[in-house]
């Protein structure tokens, strides 16, 4: 069992320990779309928050108004203090429209929208995570808070776990492209910046928790690229000194295909550019005309490396297809378009209850 410490504070799951950290302050965001109804993993998901009892459950729903009232009632099923935020409503879309703020809609919208109607509750620390994970325990929300409600003085979480499974080692996108990339970066430029974004081991999770502080001054991406943009604000806000990574284990949860819409390939797309927009940021300049050659030299190094863990864990590997993907990646990487990023709370040209106030009616008219 290894307990090696990385640039931010490592917290391992090294035994069976009492872990009963409350939630009773907290807002628990758990964005979903119609795919999730009834489903298996949200079931669970869903069924073990509610033996958690967290203070209060936002779900962010992208939806067809003839799929929210059903949906509705299924989420109302359980025993939970939860709200839920039809982020296709009109009133929500004519607000941000008056506020300036329309713009193209995706997960980072949604859970950006649910941060503002958690945080027009007396929510102290707010926690996010997706529905499909078929191993969710309730003990993740208490993991991901314990940092932020003891004594070490950190003010954001970031989960990580192992993506394995029978038939082979996932978490591709984050072996294949986000680790190579900013590696091939770090060797180039170094800097404090790249070294937190390289400390984290599953940088890509979706699950994090934060102050309330700290969610309000997120500026959150419209679609993808929503983890990397939360990291580079997260050091901004409190640094490596104030965030911690938390084991949750061994997850499993569904599976992208590499090519077609919402694939990996396209997301590759949009967390290369949040990636290389925050090194900017930060002060790097990236030699774009050679780093996708460079990236693909560092990445077939660590497919060399996948290759032999897997074989000493007795796993299938598929090198010849884990440097399709790499290829396939190296094509993403591109100076950053247009920000299209939302503005951080606290700066909103928009009130957190207002939004808040206008999900609440666009649901009750489909009642």
């Amino acid at each position: 069992m290894e307990y090696v410490q990385e640039r931010i504070t490592t917290l391992h799951d090294l035994r069976e320990a009492d872990r009963s950290v409350s939630a009773d302050r907290a807002a628990v965001v758990v964005p979903m779309t119609e795919r999730e109804y009834a489903g298996l993993a949200a079931e669970r998901v869903l069924s073990e928050l509610a033996a958690l009892d967290p203070g209060r459950v936002v779900v962010p729903l992208r939806a067809s108004a003839e799929a929210v009232p059903e949906f509705r009632s299924w989420l109302d099923g359980f025993d939970l203090e939860l709200e839920t935020v039809w982020c296709d409503g009109p009133r929500v879309a004519e607000l941000l429209s008056e506020a300036g703020l329309d713009g193209p809609r995706g997960k980072g919208r949604d859970v950006w929208l649910a941060l503002g109607v958690a945080l027009s509750t007396d929510a102290e620390q707010i926690v996010l995570h997706d529905a499909d994970t078929e191993t969710y325990d309730r003990s993740y929300v208490r993991r991901l808070l314990a940092p932020l409600v003891t004594d070490g003085g950190f003010s954001f979480s970031k989960g990580y776990y192992a993506r394995v499974e029978d038939d082979g080692l996932y978490g591709r996108l984050f072996r294949l492209f986000y680790t190579p990339l900013v590696r091939t970066l770090r060797e180039a430029h170094g800097g404090s910046f790249l070294a937190y974004l390289d400390a984290f081991r599953y940088a890509l999770a979706g699950e994090f928790a934060a102050t309330r502080e700290v969610a309000a001054g997120l500026r959150v991406q419209r679609q993808w690229g929503l983890e990397v943009g939360t990291l580079a604000d997260a050091y901004d806000a409190v640094g490596s000194d104030g965030t911690a990574q938390v084991d949750l284990g061994s997850y499993s949860h569904d599976h992208r295909a590499v090519s077609g819409s919402t694939g990996l390939a396209e997301m590759s797309e949009s967390v290369g550019g949040t990636l290389l927009r925050a090194v900017e940021e930060h002060g790097v300049t990236p030699t774009y005309d050679t780093l996708s050659a460079r990236y693909r030299e560092t990445a077939e190094t660590l497919v060399r490396s996948y290759a032999a863990d897997a074989g000493f864990n007795g796993l299938p590997f598929d090198r010849a297809g884990e440097l399709e993907q790499v290829a396939a990646y190296a094509d993403a990487i591109r100076e950053p378009g247009a920000d299209t990023r939302l503005p951080p709370w606290r700066e909103a040209a928009v009130e957190p209850t207002a939004v808040a106030a206008a999900a609440r009616a666009d649901a009750a008219e489909l009642s």
